[in-house]
């Protein structure tokens, strides 16, 4: 029989081998868009870099502050009181011992912020071998719901942790309070022992009186509704309380800066100038003397710092 021939491979129709390369690439494009699209880890800074940071949820980054925008303590006046409860508190933390959280609420201008920074500087600075083992961090309050990210990348650090919100409040639809209710005291794994959150506010309950009067009047039941709303502020086992200064604490601070940075000015004159300047600003607090001494120190040509 003759012997049949081979037959030739058979061509595929409307098919061509595949172009390997062009596939990589692609392959490589979905990865790396998968990559933009999964949660970022935070990454830990260096935190013997300084004393204070910032965080920014945006980047899950915490960015060094090499000098820290504060007063001196000695420079605080008329508010003796609430300065010694929280240098008290934060000593006690930085000693590892148990402290509560803070809430410094009350009138503007009065020194709520600057007594964190100034607090957090003299407790390290009294810590002696152990000196800058307590750092500040800054959040932003719209950086709020990012509190357990930020408080999970600090948990297994050797440093302790001041975590400081200035200004901090919530309007209207705003629901992030439940977020930062859970993390201070409500979550299952809590606050972590090395941190501790201090926070500054011009309302007692960090919410708008409208926002609870509104729900006394709408809720089912009202009772519940403002305890929901007011309980967050109780999350703070410390409070203190910053109320409008007398005249003479007014005049206290302002001869306070100007003996602190040796401004030549008679006291009559530094007085009347003074008072005219409260009644010009409509009020009397701390940050308006700050504010008439750098005019004085200004007119006068002297340097502040």
């Amino acid at each position: 029989m003759p012997k049949r021939k081979p037959s030739a491979p058979r061509k595929s129709k409307g098919r061509t081998r595949p172009d390997t390369g062009s596939d990589s690439a692609t392959l490589r494009r979905i990865a790396s868009a998968l990559e933009r699209l999964a949660p970022r880890t935070a990454s830990p800074a260096d935190l013997t870099s300084a004393d204070a940071f910032v965080w920014h949820a945006e980047g899950s980054r915490l960015d060094p502050v090499p000098r820290v925008n504060r007063v001196e303590m000695a420079l605080l006046k008329g508010i003796d009181r609430m300065r010694d409860i929280l240098v008290e508190n934060t000593e006690r933390f930085a000693r590892g011992l148990p402290a509560n959280n803070a809430l410094l609420w009350g009138a503007r201008g009065m020194g709520k912020s600057s007594l964190v920074k100034a607090a957090h500087a003299a407790v390290n600075a009294g810590l002696g071998a152990r000196r800058g083992a307590l750092k500040l961090i800054e959040i932003h309050r719209e950086d709020i719901e990012s509190l357990p990210e930020l408080m999970a990348l600090l948990r297994e650090t050797p440093y302790r942790f001041i975590i400081f919100c200035d200004d901090l409040s919530f309007d209207g639809e705003d629901t992030s309070y439940k977020s930062l209710k859970a993390v201070l005291e409500g979550g299952i794994e809590g606050r972590p022992d090395n941190v501790i959150l201090y926070a500054t506010s011009n309302r007692r309950h960090l919410m708008a009186r409208d926002m609870i009067d509104n729900e006394r009047s709408t809720a089912i039941n009202p009772g519940e509704a403002v305890e929901e709303k007011v309980s967050l502020s109780d999350r703070f086992g410390l409070w203190l309380g910053f109320h409008k200064c007398s005249q003479d604490e007014f005049l206290a601070m302002v001869d306070g800066y100007v003996k602190h940075f040796r401004i030549p000015v008679k006291d009559d004159d530094l007085r009347r100038e003074a008072l005219e300047w409260s009644t010009t600003r409509g009020s009397r607090s701390g940050r308006v003397a700050w504010q008439y001494v750098q005019d004085l120190a200004g007119r006068l040509g002297v340097r502040l710092g």
